[in-house]
């Protein structure tokens, strides 16, 4: 999704995201464009107050970067970065692409559950950049491959359990609540479809499968969102309403582990490490925060896997339709 690198960027990141018709989902683009320059303008101030707590900037992009180099060394094959709202944009990752001479593309979103709102949204933005490139070369990138989720990827969910472990440190599951923490949606976008409330509830599923089959038995265990935006009604519970519940059943200390971001950014330093973690300092909880994958080593090996696998079913397909 992108985020800001700068206290400049800011405003670039706001406009950017309420400009896109899958996060407002206005026809008319005028009057979406108008909205979202309205919202900009509110809320440019007070975005920036919280990325000036976490270091000016969101930490995304350089874990993106890492990340990427990491990868494009186990792999030995380049790898390209594209943001939907701040740079690198889909169109700077296509020209890069090009001069490469890329023939063939796996394409991953970074997204682990799907949605409209994120994946769609996303991998749209990226093939018209393909296309408006084709359109004046035709000889590059001639097959893609795109995965949509892997909440259900082995490897990868080790690199959560792991983040998990690492939050815990030497202290006892049974003695904290487990609080998987989502993005919330408004429940407007689910009712119309969207399958990413149903996978986010199937992930902490299988999380908490694992984590019981690593005998790590926590006290609760809570699905909750966090991020809502405007009065409208959207997914519950949230979070707040998660701590609450912990704290009024006599538990002390929450652990929260974020599952619908890979790398860390605004919503996890900021939102969870600090806004969540004073709320629940109130309520007498002492809260404990599980890092993103990021670039760790796991991760890498996921999205290796990924990767060969979007390019195996590629050769597998070309051969059958060679054959026939």
């Amino acid at each position: 999704m992108g985020g800001a690198s700068s206290l400049g960027e800011v405003p670039l990141f706001l406009n950017n995201m309420f400009r896109d018709k899958r996060i407002l989902p206005i026809a008319f683009a005028p009057l979406r464009y108008a909205l979202a320059k309205w919202i900009t303008i509110r809320r440019s101030a007070l975005s920036q107050s919280h990325y000036r707590l976490i270091g000016g900037r969101s930490p995304l992009l350089g874990h993106t970067r890492s990340l990427a180099a990491k990868l494009q060394k186990q792999l030995d094959m380049p790898v390209v970065i594209a943001m939907r709202y701040t740079p690198p944009f889909s169109a700077e990752a296509v020209r890069e692409i090009k001069a490469l001479g890329v023939k063939r593309l796996a394409i991953i979103p970074l997204y682990p559950q799907y949605s409209t709102t994120t994946t769609l949204s996303s991998l749209t933005c990226f093939y018209e950049a393909l296309q408006e490139a084709k359109c004046h070369q035709e000889h590059f990138a001639q097959e893609h491959f795109a995965i949509e989720r892997f909440y259900d990827h082995p490897t990868y969910n080790s690199c959560v359990i792991e983040a998990v472990k690492e939050a815990l440190g030497r202290e006892k599951a049974d003695e904290y609540a487990l609080i998987f923490s989502a993005h919330s949606l408004p429940q407007s976008v689910i009712d119309r479809g969207d399958p990413y409330q149903a996978e986010c509830k199937a992930h902490a599923a299988i999380l908490t499968k694992l984590l019981t089959l690593e005998n790590l038995s926590f006290a609760s265990v809570h699905l909750a969102y966090q991020s809502k935006l405007g009065s409208m009604k959207w997914l519950e519970p949230p979070l707040e309403s998660a701590l609450g519940e912990v704290a009024a059943s006599g538990c002390k200390k929450a652990l929260i582990v974020p599952i619908s971001f890979t790398i860390d950014n605004l919503e996890t330093d900021y939102e969870l490490s600090i806004d969540y973690r004073k709320r629940a300092k109130k309520l007498g909880l002492e809260v404990a925060i599980a890092r993103c994958p990021n670039d760790s080593d796991l991760f890498v090996t996921a999205l290796g896997q990924l990767a060969i696998a979007l390019l195996t079913i590629g050769e597998k397909q070309a051969v059958k339709t060679a054959i026939q």
